[in-house]
Formats: structure tokens, sequence, C-alpha cells
């Protein structure tokens, strides 16, 4: 019985911490990289410049940067997969970049976040291809 209580206590305690992580964005892939905000920003902007098939259509409505009334800690941006038609949402704030949720299709309103909504290989695969397509080419002109 003694075991019993012990295992139902930690069980307690083992639930009591694993709430979610505080913040907005509790299953966001963030990735630290050594540049500031600044030189983050700057350098997303050149390669979506250099790169506008990944540029989310503008028909959509999504756009980078800050919420309008400038109180937003996070800068928002989108890149879009052309080939497989899917939105891809991340944000950037202070040295560190997320890959938040990948939204299927051009209507908006199908997302699914990222370490929580796909699969466990599903998951994998989609933080690889933001690795390879987008995040390594970024952090290649840092």
């Amino acid at each position: 019985m003694k075991k019993l209580l012990y295992f139902l206590k930690m069980g307690i305690l083992f639930l009591a911490s694993c709430n979610l992580a505080p913040g907005s964005y509790p299953y966001a892939e963030v990735y630290e990289l050594g540049a500031s905000e600044e030189k983050l920003i700057e350098a997303t902007n050149k390669f979506k410049t250099g790169h506008p098939d990944f540029m989310v259509p503008e028909y959509i409505g999504l756009v980078d940067g800050r919420s309008p009334d400038n109180t937003d800690h996070w800068y928002h941006v989108w890149f879009f997969y052309k080939e497989e038609n899917k939105i891809v949402y991340t944000w950037i704030r202070g040295n560190k970049f997320a890959l938040i949720s990948i939204n299927e299709g051009s209507e908006l309103g199908n997302w699914k976040n990222i370490n929580k909504d796909f699969t466990r290989s599903g998951n994998n695969q989609e933080k690889r291809k933001f690795e390879e397509r987008i995040l390594n080419r970024i952090k290649e002109s840092l």
C-alpha cells in the first residue's frame, strides 16, 4: 500500500510538472541563432527577395511583421511551399527563429501546429523540410 501511495503521489507530481510551456507558442520548434533580431529579419527578407517562390501570394493577406499597434513581441514571417501548396508560419524574437505551424492549402484555417498535430514522422519531415529549404539558407547569409 505504501508503494501505491508513493506512485500515486509521484503521478500527481508528474502531472503537475507536465503543464504546457508558458507563453503563446508552447509547441514551437525554436532555433537559437547567433545573430540579433534585426540581422535575422534582414536575412529573412533577403532570402524571400532572392527566392520569390517562398513568398505567400498577396491575395492570401498574410503580411510579415509585428501587429499594427506595434505591441507584439514577435516578428511574424510567412513562407509558401508552392509545389505543395502549404503556408509555413514562423516568428523571430531576439536571436530565436521559431517554426510554429503549417497550413494545408492556400485557404486559411487548415493549420497544424508543429510538435503537436503531426505524427512523429510527419513532424520530423516538416521540420527537416523547413530547415533544408529555408532556415539553413538564412543561416548561411548571417
